[in-house]
Order: structure tokens, then C-alpha cells, then sequence
């Protein structure tokens, strides 16, 4: 067991010791007389020790132990807490009538099948073969992620070279002449210690069914359906996979400190969750000329024709859509 040094009020020591480290079995050997009785409860160990002296441990500089108390040691870290909200289902209603679709889509079917910017097909041979209505889902999300926990942590402290030994916290420190060090004739303790820190990170995300960034230009305001789930069955809509958007900002924003030594609090929380699914128009025309199908998209609630997506980005990996 390795003693440190915390500057508390009490000045307490703390000693690191595993759950698995210790038996129950009675002493029966007459040096094991010593006081070590184990008090286990959910988080912490309390364990009376009486100990009237320790020879030094080479690289501390540590070498007698005076008082006698109990010493209370947290248990294995703390596993990390989810408080994650119950996912939203919005379906937009559909605010524009698919016959204004139709026209509106008369006017820019020749720049489906336009080439280099000036080669165009006549209007007759660009031949409408359908219209369809679907649902596209767009994701809100917004997360949090916080960790409260403490690191270990050594001070070297300077002393006067006339300095033989130096008594802290009951404890007598002898001190060392540093290796590394370019002043003749320093020397130094070495104290063990743990600091605590609380680190937060926070993100919020709109995306579409890529795992691309949405702006809120292409997610406009509408009434919803009051019963949206008859309308995703009724379209047959594919859902978004359960757990997919948190999973998404999970591994974004949870990113656990490699240097804790043991944890106080660790949350991921998840506020805001809502899946939105919009109305769309797909057109599909063919050019009979040279036998080519293309389409266009247009919004449902605003009647806006939709850019060509790009292809998708990685993210669309992990939202599995």
C-alpha cells in the first residue's frame, strides 16, 4: 500500500486498495495480530489499521508512520449514468397539393436531360411516367456529457540543501537529490496528491437521413399529423433505427479522461429528441429519345424543389438508414 498526500483539513491519508486484495479468514500466524478488519459496503471500504512502523519505500521517501487511524478508500469507479429522454415522432402534413407539383415540374423537366449547359431535348420527347409521395426524416438532438473525478497528481517541492529530513502530515520525508537536476547542491521531497475536475461538454444536432448538418431553412415549420403513426403505416415510412441518434451523439461528445484515478459523477444526458418526417414528391420523366429516366424532388410543404443529394457521408454509417 502506498501512502499520498491530499491537502485537506483533516490531512487525511489515502491509501488505493482493491476489493480483491483482502481475505476474511482469521489470523493464524502470531504476527498477524495486527488490526485489519474488513468493512465492505456498496462504495467504500473502512478499514481499521494499526501500524507503529513502516521502513522506507525506495522512491518515496517516506519512512515513518506515527498516528493510527481509520482510512475510508472509494471503491472502483463509478459506472457512467445515462438520463436519456424518450424520443418524439412528428409527421408533417402534407401542405401542397401534388397537381401544383405536376406543373411546377413541367417548367424544369428540360434541365434533367440538358447537356453542357446548352444541348437540350425538344419538350416532346421528355415523357412524365410518375409522381409518388414519400416521407424523409430529419433528426433533432441534443446532448450533454459530464465527468466529476479526481487524478493523480506528484508535487516536487524544493528544499534548502542543508535540509536532512522533513516531517509532513506525522509523516518524516527524507530528501533527494533530483537526477535531471542543473542547480549544484538542490534538493527535493516528493509529494503524491489527487486533483479533482469537472469537465462538460455539450451538442446539438440537426440531420438528415446521411447523418448530414441540416439547416433550418430545410427543416420549415408546419402542423403535424395527430396521428402520425397511421400515416407511417399507411405510406409505409421507414423508421430510424431505435437508438440511432443517441448512439450518434454518444460517441461524439463521451470522451472519458484517460487520466482518472477514480470517479465522483459521470452522466450522459440526452434532452432533446425528436424525429420529423417531412413530405416529399418524387417526379420521374424519360426522355425518349435516348431511353434516359431522371428525376426531380420537390418539399410537400413548401413545394421548393429539392437540390440533388450528394452522396452519403460516413455518419450515414453509424445512423444506419
Amino acid at each position: 500500500m502506498a501512502f499520498k498526500y491530499n491537502f485537506k483539513t483533516s490531512f487525511s491519508r489515502k491509501i488505493a486498495v482493491h476489493q480483491s486484495e483482502f481475505k476474511t479468514t482469521s489470523p493464524t500466524h502470531p504476527n498477524q495480530n495486527r488490526s485489519k478488519l474488513m468493512y465492505c459496503s456498496a462504495y467504500k471500504f473502512i478499514i481499521p489499521i494499526n501500524t507503529k512502523r513502516r521502513t522506507r519505500k525506495q522512491g518515496r521517501g517516506l519512512t515513518e508512520n506515527i498516528s493510527n487511524e481509520k482510512i475510508i478508500i472509494s471503491s472502483e469507479n463509478t459506472p457512467a449514468k445515462e438520463d436519456i429522454i424518450t424520443r418524439k415522432t412528428i409527421v408533417y402534413e402534407t401542405l401542397v397539393d401534388p397537381t401544383v407539383i405536376r406543373v411546377a415540374s413541367e417548367k424544369l423537366k428540360h434541365q434533367l436531360f440538358t447537356k453542357f449547359g446548352f444541348f437540350k431535348p425538344k419538350p416532346e420527347e421528355i415523357q412524365f411516367i410518375s409522381i409518388d409521395k414519400y416521407y424523409e426524416p430529419y433528426i433533432v438532438i441534443s446532448g450533454k456529457y459530464s465527468i466529476d473525478y479526481y487524478r493523480k497528481r506528484n508535487y516536487r517541492v524544493n528544499v534548502d540543501e542543508e535540509v536532512k529530513e522533513v516531517i509532513l502530515l506525522d509523516n518524516k520525508l527524507l530528501p533527494e537529490n533530483p537526477k535531471n537536476s542543473t542547480i549544484k547542491g538542490s534538493k527535493t521531497i516528493m509529494l503524491e496528491g489527487e486533483e479533482r475536475l469537472k469537465k462538460e461538454t455539450k451538442a446539438s444536432f440537426i440531420l438528415d437521413r446521411y447523418g448530414r448538418d441540416v439547416t433550418l431553412e430545410r427543416l420549415p415549420s408546419a402542423p403535424s399529423e395527430k396521428k402520425p403513426e397511421k400515416v407511417i403505416a399507411k405510406f409505409d415510412i421507414e423508421e430510424v433505427p431505435e437508438n440511432a441518434e443517441v448512439n450518434f451523439v454518444r460517441e461524439r461528445i463521451v470522451k472519458h479522461p484517460q487520466e482518472v484515478n477514480r470517479i465522483v459523477e459521470e452522466i450522459f444526458e440526452v434532452a432533446e429528441r425528436v424525429v420529423i418526417y417531412t413530405p416529399q414528391f418524387r417526379i420521374l420523366y424519360k426522355n425518349t429519345k435516348t431511353g434516359d429516366e431522371k428525376a426531380m424532388e420537390f418539399d410537400g410543404v413548401t413545394a421548393n424543389l429539392i437540390p440533388q443529394r450528394k452522396a452519403a457521408t460516413s455518419h450515414a454509417q453509424i445512423l444506419k438508414l
